[in-house]
Formats: C-alpha cells, sequence, structure tokens
C-alpha cells in the first residue's frame, strides 16, 4: 500500500512539472523573426512618397533595428524612424540616417 501511495504521489507531481513547463513555453510561431522584419520594414520605406527615392539599409537583430543611409532632410530622416517603429516585430529603432 505504502508504494502504491508513493508512486501515486511521484506520478502527480510528474504531471504538474509537465503542466508547469507546457505553460511556460512561449509559442514560437507569435515571434516575428529578424528577416521578416528587415523585409517589412524596406517594403513600408520603399512605399512612402518621401523616402522611396532613398536608399536606406536596414538591419535587424533581435527585433532591433538599426537604419543607415543619407537622405535630404531631417523631416525624412524622422519619417523613417516613425514607419519603422510601427512595424510588427520592431522592439527599438537605431535611426542612424545622415541629412546631405
Amino acid at each position: 500500500m505504502k508504494r502504491k501511495n508513493i508512486f501515486i504521489g511521484c506520478l502527480v507531481l510528474l504531471m504538474l512539472f509537465a503542466t508547469f513547463v507546457a505553460c511556460d513555453s512561449t509559442p514560437k510561431q507569435s515571434q516575428v523573426d529578424d528577416p521578416a522584419i528587415t523585409a517589412n520594414v524596406k517594403s513600408q520605406l520603399a512605399q512612402d512618397d518621401v523616402l522611396k527615392s532613398f536608399q536606406i539599409s536596414v538591419e535587424t537583430v533581435k527585433g532591433d533595428v538599426q537604419l543607415s543611409g543619407t537622405v535630404d532632410s531631417q523631416k525624412a530622416v524622422d519619417r523613417a524612424g516613425e514607419i519603422t517603429k510601427n512595424v510588427k516585430g520592431v522592439k527599438s529603432v537605431k535611426n542612424n540616417l545622415s541629412v546631405k
């Protein structure tokens, strides 16, 4: 009888542990990966009338996006930052665009 109670207790603990592990895992498909973020940012920048004529480099690492290149006004620098900030998956924007 004592062995049976120990076995049932261990089984219950194992089930609880499995439940906690399953609840703790983050679904991987809900996270947007870096290449997808980069592609989305580039697409959004290319569609913008103010920015589409400039070559803006976009690099993404763990959701942190860095913009670099040259534009013709501070308005374009600010616009690129705003567009990038609103793309899904972007955590932060480092705007290294310069005005020529």
